[in-house]
């Protein structure tokens, strides 16, 4: 059952993670709106198989009309994302950084900040959490369960304001996951690449082989994977 007041989710990007959340979110009773940096004419395939309750727009659009927002774009792009129009609103962050495709950034480099702090920082009038960063896209249908499933998996989230993360929370349990809370925002590290809580965590013997189907992670295991994590200084 959808969140009161809370029926329609914008995508401020339209990749594979956020066409997966998109896909569970319509499953889950939400309208969707999809965006992209190259327009909304680019996404007439994609909408047309989400079905009748899926739009295309601009990003500006999809942001003003958004009760939720999923910000899902390379980390490169992310002051893209449209400041003004999710002034006030909770804004789900999924970018990770890899810097073979987004370039080096000094603060991430030396660990100074973290992916989701640098979002925050730029859309200063939103609440960021963040979540999604650590599950591969086809794992996100595959392992999505109904409330009161045995073999529930927990998806982990972060974030400053406690009551964002309570709407994402609610916003997990509709799409089908648990969650577990690793507190603040600086804590996303936790789950960044290449360490014990990444995306391998999802796959069988954390062997990395996405290709395989997705294995469960109920929450006590993704909060032990969150506890073994290290920051790269000490690998």
């Amino acid at each position: 059952m959808i969140e009161p007041c809370m029926t329609t989710i914008g995508f401020i990007g339209s990749g594979l993670i956020g066409s997966a959340v998109a896909r569970q979110a319509i499953e889950a009773g939400y309208d969707v709106v999809m965006s992209n940096s190259r327009g909304p004419e680019t996404l007439a395939d994609l909408v047309a198989d989400l079905g009748e309750h899926a739009s295309a727009a601009t990003k500006e659009e999809a942001a003003e009309r958004a009760d939720l927002a999923v910000l899902t774009v390379p980390l490169h792009a992310y002051e893209q994302a449209p400041a003004a129009q999710l002034a006030g609103k909770t804004v789900i962050d999924t970018c990770n950084y890899y810097p073979e495709r987004d370039g080096h950034i000094a603060a991430l480099d030396d660990e100074s900040t973290t992916t989701s702090e640098l979002v925050q920082a730029h859309l200063a009038d939103s609440r960021v959490v963040k979540a999604f960063g650590n599950i591969n896209d086809q794992h996100i249908p595959q392992l999505a369960r109904p409330v009161g499933a045995e073999d529930r998996t927990a998806l982990a989230i972060a974030g400053d304001d406690e009551a964002a993360k309570e709407t994402v929370t609610r916003f997990l349990d509709a799409i089908g996951f648990d969650a577990v809370d690793a507190g603040p925002l600086a804590e996303g590290w936790r789950w960044q690449r290449d360490t014990e809580a990444y995306g391998q965590v999802y796959t069988a013997d954390n062997d990395g082989d996405y290709a395989k189907p997705g294995v469960p992670r109920d929450a006590a295991y993704v909060a032990d994977k969150l506890r073994q994590s290290k920051r790269y200084r000490d690998m």
